[in-house]
């Protein structure tokens, strides 16, 4: 009695102090709540990949607003003082050395500056419509990660409750063989049946948080942010999503405008084909102006060099010339068959064009016949759930009236959680579906899911 009681301070003291211990220690924050359109901010405002494809942009925005620089002129200004390393003949009074002046301008006009400037422009245009896909990319994969966990996060509680109604039924049995109601064998295969399950459980949680490290990684947080994800409703008959009438044939038309793959091939036909008209330009004459002023000062260390008239101007000139590259007119020249090869580029673009839309139309089919079969299922685990719901009342009603157990009533509700899950994970599916439509079509996330 002595060593119990002992044993029992004992307890009771290392209790005290872990309870001290814990409050002494600083409470941790409380995690993050984090909701679609905030998790999609963030991944925007911190993709590596997407800052460098920002600052891409704003180079071609800046080399296109800038196109016009083109046309200033070159001017440079030079100084010379040079003397001859040998003089032939020594005369008295005349100086070696020499002092030149130089301003120099010069530009040269042709055709093909002023297809440039269009080229820059497409260039800078090119530039957005890639980030803008990479943009949409990126938000479409976040949403459907967020939808897939918050999928994951509602099985583990099911797996959760399971493994609850498992022990529950371990602990009636067992109550059952004291009781002497039951033989020991039900509680044993009850017991059994739990620990086979605690694995399992235990296995869930650990890629969950896997899951969860690696989201917040995607978000370009540390991979260990605590955060919670914020649930999307389950009214009582277990629909939220409103199941909205599509036609295909008007999804795979706005699609071969719209989709960023599309669009992206689009301008980049329309780049080559200005670098087309840059290359026929260049074949163009070409007209050059230059003009040079080059005083001279031909004893600098005893004339004044402020004085006009030590400065004599001797090799300044205006010139006007006008250029020909006959040898570009050829028809086996380089620049003949750079145009050449530019139009075969042209014609492959445009057959890739061709088949990206062939493939668009085909995934769009696939989708809707996707969406279309995720709704019947989903109609079917309405009907299910709906009878779940009623064979849960039911037998609460018969556990009031002491005809159930509390076990077949835990059971029951048991049942009724597996049928929303199982409905939940359809209509997480027809989300999906519509992430990957409204990415298709070009138009803003949530557009076909909203209801009207």
């Amino acid at each position: 009695m002595k060593i119990k009681l002992g044993l029992l301070i004992t307890i009771l003291l290392l209790g005290t102090s872990l309870q001290v211990q814990a409050q002494a220690q600083p409470a941790e924050p409380p995690a993050r709540t984090l909701s679609p359109d905030e998790a999609v901010e963030i991944a925007i405002r911190n993709n590596l990949g997407l800052q460098a494809a920002r600052v891409d942009t704003g180079t071609r925005r800046r080399a296109s607003d800038l196109s016009w620089n083109q046309f200033v002129p070159d001017i440079n200004l030079l100084g010379t003082l040079n003397r001859q390393n040998q003089q032939l003949m020594t005369i008295p009074g005349i100086s070696q050395w020499t002092a030149i002046g130089t301003i120099q301008t010069s530009i040269n006009l042709s055709v093909a500056m002023i297809e440039n400037t269009n080229r820059l422009r497409l260039d800078y245009q090119a530039g957005l419509v890639s980030y803008n896909r990479a943009r949409q990319q990126l938000e479409r994969d976040i949403r459907q990660a967020y939808n897939n966990m918050l999928l994951f996060q509602e099985n583990i509680e099911m797996l959760r409750e399971s493994f609850e109604a498992t022990e529950r039924a371990m602990n009636f049995a067992y109550a059952n063989f004291l009781a002497g109601l039951a033989p020991e064998l039900p509680f044993l295969q009850a017991q059994v049946a739990m620990e086979n399950m605690r694995p399992a459980v235990e296995q869930v949680e650990y890629v969950f948080r896997l899951s969860k490290a690696s989201f917040a990684m995607l978000l370009g947080l540390p991979y260990d942010t605590d955060f919670e994800l914020v649930p999307l409703p389950l009214p009582a008959n277990g629909t939220f999503t409103q199941f909205t009438p599509l036609d295909a044939s008007q999804m795979a038309a706005r699609a071969a405008v719209a989709r960023p793959e599309v669009q992206e091939i689009r301008q980049g036909i329309l780049q080559l084909e200005s670098a087309r008209t840059m290359q026929t330009r260049a074949l163009f004459p070409t007209l050059s102006l230059s003009w040079a002023y080059s005083p001279m000062n031909t004893d600098p260390w005893n004339n004044s060099w402020l004085a006009r008239d030590n400065w004599t101007d001797q090799q300044g000139a205006f010139s006007v010339t006008l250029g020909l590259r006959l040898h570009s007119l050829f028809p086996f020249s380089q620049d003949t068959q750079a145009i050449r090869n530019t139009d075969d580029q042209i014609t492959t673009a445009s057959i890739g064009l061709a088949q990206m839309i062939q493939g668009t139309e085909l995934e769009i089919h696939n989708i809707m016949l996707s969406l279309d079969r995720i709704r019947r299922t989903a109609d079917a685990q309405a009907q299910t759930l709906a009878l779940a719901e009623r064979v849960f009342l039911l037998t609460e009603q018969a556990f009031a009236a002491g005809l159930q157990d509390l076990l077949q009533v835990q059971n029951a509700q048991l049942e009724l959680r597996q049928a929303q899950v199982s409905l939940l994970e359809q209509q997480f599916n027809y989300l999906n579906g519509l992430l990957d439509l409204e990415y298709l079509i070009g138009v803003p996330f949530g557009t076909l899911s909203s209801p009207e």
